[in-house]
Parts: structure tokens; C-alpha cells; sequence
């Protein structure tokens, strides 16, 4: 972390949020060395202690935390057809954007497209690769749904991966065919990887670089501790890479969460890999146990609305689980799985129901998304001591899918952020991104209206029973974010925490709630360093 520390300033003024219930609010605070030395009101204040910044009245919060993004793939969908609004509302779109990227294309590289959602699409169904082969037929394309569990290619790119209609489906995935059996280029959960291995890689240096950059961006959003739920050992250690990218400038507190697959035949981390203090460290292991409700992959019961027979897919079991969450206490590190049907959620809660964690600061299982977890699943989850780390965004921006798979009553018990806490288990916020189909994924103020208010992008009730008041949804984002992630001092604004926060262009306690995704922040300051300024 490149920040050179002040020795000692005195922030004056200030509508200050500490998230520290003991304090909640505070005007002014003393920072000495990058951590808070003192905080209070400006009247029990003695003197002001060396350089002196007007906080002008603004409302300060501490610095968010995203416990649940996938930063390299964000840094990357940069260089990437966005198939989202308002570029893209149409296969035709997609088609043209495609063959705007092939005028400018080098010779045999892949085009590359994320962020499709067939809810949004005007034909209403999901490209093939027919559609693709129209727009390019020899070069490689792969586009991504919005969810990241599913992806669509082009012949050629079946050709290269070596998929034919005898292929049969791997373990956890599927490959789409039509009423004749001949291939639609759409592959969903592990048929996606078929095609993944065989792209080409970008080098160490490229990532770290492109990492280094997204740093700034996040840190225009507040976003002042990141996480990576997708790191991988091979063919680049994504370890080294965020350590590369902090040379390069990368200033986030980071934690990484390392596929299972990765490291089952090489369970055992050095010690100084998952040190808390450290600015990068690997923070966990992470498993699938489902896809995604808006792809239909999600394993749900009952099944998916007007589709008798699809419960999705089952994409790890009992016997994985444990075997992942063995290592996970071997290396003092959490047990991470994604899981949003009924199905994936009760699998994880039945296997270690009434286990004792071996974590002792923090949660030692999570469970990622959470979207419709039984009332019985989150009563025993709270036994258990099992955290949620759910993402307000996704039923905001892919409400159209939602509503086609789910229906409308069905959609509007998903993500009940009450219930989880009223029976005491330990919730954080997050994007996902960039893996939700809106322009920009990883807006924090995005997901705290749609937590606030339960209504999607264009007006329609996601469930008016599970809104929380926006303190809570900001607690999600900080204090319990830390909890969770394990980010030692950070999370509220208290003696001896990192001077990690932000000052907003408008105050998100006071203006009226379907404003809140218009809220702008104007800096941010890492150990009382300003980091970013609009």
C-alpha cells in the first residue's frame, strides 16, 4: 500500500457515521500515524492536533467494504463488449457490436462480451451461436451472462475447445442442444470451463496493472477493502498478482478466496499467505453449490416457475464440503459457498448443522447470495453460526428474469435480509460484480436503495416486507462487512481503527430514500490519507 502517512490531522466539522454503536455520530476526529487517536464532538475537544481539514458539514461514513466482488473480472470487462443497456437491448445489438469490435480486432484474438440478460433482450430469449456465427464465424467469441454461470459461443470457439455433439456434460454442468441434438453454443456452470482453459491467458503484469487501475475507480465508489471470490493458483497465482498490483498502486485492503478446485491436491498455505494484518492475504476457500436464479441454474424447490421438471443444478456435495472445510481449519481460514436455491442453501446447513466453527474472530462457514434461504434454513444457519453475504443488486437489476422464473410472490420472499437478522445470523452487502446486469455493477449506493426501498431499476415491488432503514443497509456495507471479511481495524470509526472513510456529495441519512442511488462520493481517505477527490 503506497500511502505515506501523515503524522497527526484533525478532521473538523464533519456529520460523521462512526458504525460504532457505542458512538454512533461524531463531528470531529484526531488521526495520528493513519488511525483514529481520538473522536467525538468538536466542544469535548481541547485543542486541534497538527494539520486542520474542513469537512465542511458533508456526511462522513467509514470506508465500504465489498465482501463479495470478482475484481480482476470487473478490470477486465472494461476491455469487453458490454452487453447491457443502453448499448445493447437487442440480439440485433449484440450482433452489431460484435462486428464493430471485429473491425478493430487483431488477428485470431477472442471477442469477448459480458453482462447479457435474456430478460432485457427484445426477442426475449438468450443469443445462440447461430446468432454469433452472423455476426463473426471465424473468430473465437464467448459472451457471458450477467450472472457469469452461463456463457454463449460461437462455432468457432466450439471448434477450438473441442466440443461436439457427443460431447456429453461434465459434473456440474451442461451443454445446451436443441430438439435435434445439435449444439446452441450455450453452456451453463461447468461447460463453460470446456471453453475458459482454452483461451489465451493474459500475463501477471497485464492483470496487476489493470487491477491497479480498477483500484482507482473502486476507491470513487468509497470502496476501501476489496475481495476476489474466484482466485485461482494456475495458471497465474492470483496471490502474487494483487501483490504485483499493490506495488503498481493498488491501495484496497484485499482478502482472497481460492477455489476449491485449486487447492484440493495442495491444501496447506504458509502462514504469511493468510495473515490478517497483511494488505493482500488469502482470506478462504470457496465451493459452488448452485448457479444462478436469474440463469435457472440455481437448485431451487420448488422448481422454476412453468418448468416442472427443472430444479437447476446440484453443483458440489456433502462429501466436497467437508473435505473443503477440513483444509479451511487446517489453514485457519473460512469455508466459502456460493448457494441461492432452496436446495443449495439447505445442503451446505444440513452438513454442518450443530458443528462447532474453528474460527474464533469471525464466521468460519459463509454462504454467498443466499437468495431463498427456508425460514428453518436460516434458524438453523444462526445455530450453526453460518454468515449470509447477499447482493441487494441483483433482484434491483435483473428483475425481469426474477419475475418469469420465480413469479411475482415467489420473488418477493428472495433475499430476506430481515429474517436473517432478526435470528441473529451475521449478514454483509455486496456487488458481485461484475456479475449482474447493470452498467455499473459495483455501485454501493445502487444496492443500499434497493435494499432500502425493495423496488427494482424500473419501479416494481421486490418485497416490500423485507426493506431495512438505511443505517442497517450502511452497517452491512461496514461493521458487519468486517466481521465477516476479517479485515482487522477497519469497518467503524474508533480509537485505534485504520482513518479509512469517505465524505459524501449528499447526506444518504437525510434525502429521500429513492434518491439514494444518486449519492456521489466526494472523497475518500485511507489511513487520513486523500486518496480520491471528484
Amino acid at each position: 500500500m503506497t500511502i505515506h502517512k501523515q503524522s497527526v490531522r484533525t478532521f473538523i466539522n464533519g456529520k460523521i457515521f462512526t458504525a460504532n454503536l457505542e458512538l454512533p455520530y461524531a463531528s470531529t476526529m484526531i488521526v495520528r500515524d493513519g488511525s483514529i487517536a481520538w473522536i467525538g464532538e468538536a466542544l469535548d475537544l481541547e485543542n486541534i492536533e497538527g494539520d486542520c481539514v474542513d469537512l465542511k458539514g458533508q456526511r462522513v461514513l467509514p470506508g465500504l467494504i465489498d465482501a463479495h466482488m470478482h475484481p480482476l473480472w470487473l478490470a477486465n470487462a472494461s476491455t469487453q463488449i458490454a452487453c447491457t443497456p443502453p448499448l445493447v437491448n437487442s440480439i440485433a445489438d449484440l450482433i452489431e457490436q460484435i462486428r464493430n469490435s471485429c473491425q478493430s480486432n487483431e488477428t485470431g484474438k477472442w471477442i469477448e462480451g459480458w453482462g447479457y440478460d435474456e430478460g432485457k433482450l427484445s426477442e426475449g430469449r438468450a443469443p445462440t451461436r447461430w446468432d454469433l456465427d452472423e455476426a463473426a464465424a471465424d473468430i473465437p467469441i464467448i459472451i457471458s451472462r450477467t450472472c457469469t454461470h452461463i456463457a454463449v459461443v460461437n462455432s468457432k470457439a466450439l471448434e477450438l475447445a473441442g466440443i461436439t455433439r457427443d460431447t456429453p456434460d461434465p459434473p456440474g454442468g451442461k451443454i445446451d442442444r436443441d430438439q435435434n441434438g445439435e449444439l446452441t453454443g450455450i453452456l451453463r456452470e461447468n461447460a463453460k470451463d470446456l471453453v475458459l482453459r482454452i483461451m489465451p491467458a493474459k500475463s501477471l503484469e497485464e492483470n496487476a496493472a489493470s487491477l491497479s487501475e480498477l483500484g482507482d475507480f473502486l476507491l470513487s465508489h468509497g470502496i476501501t477493502a476489496i475481495t476476489d471470490l474466484s482466485s485461482r493458483t494456475e495458471p497465474i497465482d492470483y496471490l502474487e498478482m494483487y501483490q504485483t498490483a499493490a506495488e503498481k498502486g493498488l491501495n484496497q485492503r484485499t482478502v482472497l478466496y481460492y477455489l476449491w478446485d485449486d487447492l484440493k491436491d495442495k491444501p496447506l498455505l504458509l502462514p504469511d499467505k493468510i495473515k490478517r494484518e497483511n494488505q493482500i492475504r488469502i482470506g478462504g476457500i470457496k465451493l459452488f453449490s448452485d448457479g444462478s436464479v436469474s440463469g435457472k441454474t440455481a437448485w431451487v424447490n420448488p422448481p422454476f416457475l412453468g418448468e416442472e421438471e427443472n430444479y437447476g443444478i446440484q453443483t458440489t456435495t456433502k462429501e466436497e464440503l467437508l473435505a473443503a472445510a477440513t483444509a479451511a481449519e487446517q489453514n485457519d481460514i473460512q469455508l466459502v459457498v456460493h448457494a441461492m436455491g432452496e436446495q443449495a442453501i439447505e445442503l451446505i446447513i444440513d452438513t454442518f448443522y450443530g458443528k462447532k466453527g474453528w474460527l474464533t474472530d469471525g464466521p468460519s462457514i459463509r454462504i454467498e447470495h443466499a437468495a431463498m434461504p427456508t425460514p428453518q434454513a436460516i434458524l438453523r444457519a444462526a445455530e450453526t453460526g453460518i454468515a449470509f453475504v447477499t447482493q441487494p443488486i441483483f433482484v434491483f437489476a435483473e428483475i425481469e428474469s426474477y419475475y418469469k422464473n420465480l413469479g411475482f410472490e415467489r420473488t418477493k420472499e428472495t433475499y430476506p435480509i430481515p429474517s436473517m437478522l432478526e435470528a441473529g445470523i451475521k449478514v454483509a452487502f455486496s456487488s458481485d460484480a461484475p456479475a449482474t446486469a447493470w452498467a455499473d455493477p459495483v455501485n454501493p449506493f445502487v444496492g443500499i436503495k434497493s435494499a432500502v426501498t425493495r423496488l427494482a431499476y424500473n419501479g416494481a415491488d421486490t418485497g416490500q416486507k423485507q426493506r431495512i432503514d438505511v443505517i442497517t443497509a450502511i452497517m452491512l456495507y461496514t461493521k458487519s462487512a468486517q466481521e465477516i471479511t476479517r479485515i482487522p481495524h477497519v469497518g467503524q470509526l474508533a480509537v485505534g481503527n485504520h482513518a479509512d472513510f469517505i465524505v459524501l456529495n449528499q447526506d444518504i441519512l437525510e434525502i429521500s430514500i429513492d434518491m439514494i442511488d444518486t449519492v456521489l462520493v466526494q472523497e475518500t481517505y485511507l489511513a487520513g490519507n486523500l486518496v480520491f477527490q471528484r
